[in-house]
């Protein structure tokens, strides 16, 4: 298949997906066009059958803000006349699904659209008045729609009262690359004395709680010699960074900003930290489990359909910090639980493996070409 996907280039986890899975196709054959405004930032490497387009942004004094769902239908229309495209894959839905539907109606040759649903797009963004119809036209029009979790698939359906088929294909892992590696060197750099080591990767917005990260870690550091360490960046960063001075641990605290190669910090962690407000799914997470590392999270949205409390991790209410901290110090001081809770994890992630759920993404598109479920809708 031809297939040009859309999605947001930036660190989050809509942007991560759509690219691991762009190039997850690329691997089974298949050609693949990202088109966005810059290159996906997990686009690193070269691929044969992988092309990258990106959208122009014309500069006129009459407007005052940059018109970019016009400007991206624009692109995909013309990536998918010279490329003849099977379909395109619109990752969020707010422009990238309305922009699909824009691109679909010029180019009027049988092109098919498949929108997966990420989150924030429905949960947050979408729900603005002056989203909220735009958005749920773009759904309803799509050929085929997926959500990450049964928790969005149901927030979609009651916030929008769409009466369509969405199937739930949630997020995955490459297990191969995202296992535990003995890397001394990495560990003594982040606890040179042995310490604990909790992790936490965000974009830093408000929905993510970091400074709750921060306030748990602090309850664990009392009880037990720890380092906490944030991957990551965005608004919440300077107000975090501030908690940390203001609570006297900047000692024990690492801001390491962006990072592209996860796989060695997480192989040096001991516990990955989840308070979020809220988590459609929660890849982040996976991305730890992948690597043997038990998870501490809220029980909000799909995070309790991605680990399962008193085996991968535990589940507390959002913003319950004490409950939080009293988990992480239980497995930071048994360390047979710990050995027991890590395994459990790698075995639950084993379950979103790159290759079961590009599978999945595969008959949805075939499914889609064949008109099967235009159809049953």
């Amino acid at each position: 298949m031809k297939i040009g996907i859309v999605c947001y280039p930036t660190y989050g986890g809509s942007g991560v997906v759509a690219t691991e899975l762009g190039k997850a196709l690329a691997d089974k054959g298949h050609q693949i066009h990202f088109i966005s405004y810059a290159m996906p930032m997990r686009l690193e490497a070269y691929v044969g059958n992988i092309f990258y387009h990106e959208v122009e942004m014309a500069n006129y004094p009459l407007f005052e803000f940059p018109l970019y769902t016009p400007a991206l239908a624009s692109k995909m229309v013309e990536v998918a006349r010279f490329e003849k495209l099977d379909l395109i894959h619109a990752h969020y839905a707010i422009p990238h699904a309305t922009s699909a539907f824009l691109a679909r109606e010029i180019v009027n040759n049988g092109l098919k659209i498949v929108t997966t649903l990420h989150g924030t797009d429905i949960t947050l963004v979408g729900l603005e008045p002056s989203f909220l119809p735009v958005v749920k036209l773009s759904i309803e029009r799509s050929d085929g729609v997926t959500a990450v979790s049964r928790f969005l698939r149901e927030k979609t359906i009651t916030n929008f009262g769409i009466d369509k088929d969405i199937t739930v294909i949630p997020n995955f892992v490459d297990t191969e690359k995202y296992r535990r590696l003995p890397i001394e060197e990495e560990c003594s750099k982040f606890s040179p004395r042995g310490e604990r080591v909790l992790v936490h990767v965000s974009n830093f917005r408000a929905v993510k709680r970091v400074q709750d990260v921060i306030r748990i870690f602090n309850e664990v550091l009392k009880k037990i010699p720890s380092r906490l360490i944030l991957v990551g960046d965005g608004p919440e960063r300077s107000a975090c960074e501030l908690l940390v001075r203001e609570l006297g641990i900047t000692k024990q605290v690492k801001f390491l900003g962006k990072q592209l190669e996860l796989v060695p910090i997480l192989s040096a962690a001991d516990l990955f930290l989840m308070p979020s407000q809220s988590e459609s799914f929660g890849l982040s997470a996976l991305e730890a489990m992948a690597c043997e590392v038990p998870v501490i999270s809220s029980s909000v949205g799909g995070l309790p359909e991605l680990q399962v409390h008193g085996e991968t991790g535990y589940i507390a209410e959002i913003g319950d910090i004490d409950r939080m901290a009293r988990y992480a110090i239980e497995l930071l001081t048994n360390e047979p639980k710990h050995r027991t809770f890590a395994q459990a994890a790698r075995k639950r992630a084993t379950l979103f493996d790159v290759h079961k759920i590009v599978n999945q993404y595969e008959a949805h598109y075939e499914q889609c070409l064949a008109g099967e479920l235009a159809l049953r809708n």
